[in-house]
């Protein structure tokens, strides 16, 4: 599959709600549970006022997309610090999906005048670690114990990308 990336706009939204809803829907692999209309994937992680930026990949042959990553101001980080969300399509891990799109991401992060990128995964979310170590992530902090829904408690792992640097090191 070849993938183009490029900025999100307003009329993927629908598509990327149910691409987002599949992964919520399946589990596990998202701290998300509730699923998104359009309008309110728009303004969350899309377009809204606190996305820094959102890029899309989309299959050159098809036109279908495969994937998002936002990139947005969050409550208690660092203004200088973005956090970011990645979400590929069920059945496209590991296709270089996430990777290309975080070429775009931090490129446009620094341009932006970020200094680094944050990461918050689920424990258990075992591909999504491994995903962000292999881009240079460094574990940073770890919030234990976090309810989900049904209660179930899952610890949180942050992980930060330095962007004044080459990639990755100490947070």
């Amino acid at each position: 599959m070849e993938l183009d990336i490029r900025p999100v706009r307003p009329e993927d939204a629908a598509e990327l709600a149910d691409l987002l809803n599949e992964i919520i829907a399946r589990g596990g692999t998202t701290a998300l549970e509730a699923p998104f209309t359009p309008q309110a994937l728009t303004e969350a992680y899309l377009t809204g006022p606190d996305v820094v930026c959102c890029f899309v990949a989309v299959d050159r042959a098809c036109g279908r997309l495969e994937g998002f990553q936002t990139l947005g101001a969050y409550p208690g980080l660092p203004e200088d610090v973005g956090d970011i969300g990645t979400f590929a399509r069920v059945g496209n891990a590991q296709r270089g999906v996430g990777s290309m799109l975080f070429a775009a991401t931090s490129a446009e992060a620094r341009k932006r005048g970020l200094t680094a990128v944050n990461a918050t995964i689920r424990a258990d979310n075992t591909g999504g670690l491994a995903f962000y170590s292999r881009l240079g992530f460094v574990d940073h902090a770890v919030r234990e114990a976090v309810p989900l829904a049904d209660g179930t408690l899952v610890d949180r792992i942050s992980k930060r990308y330095r962007l004044d640097r080459t990639g990755g090191g100490e947070p």
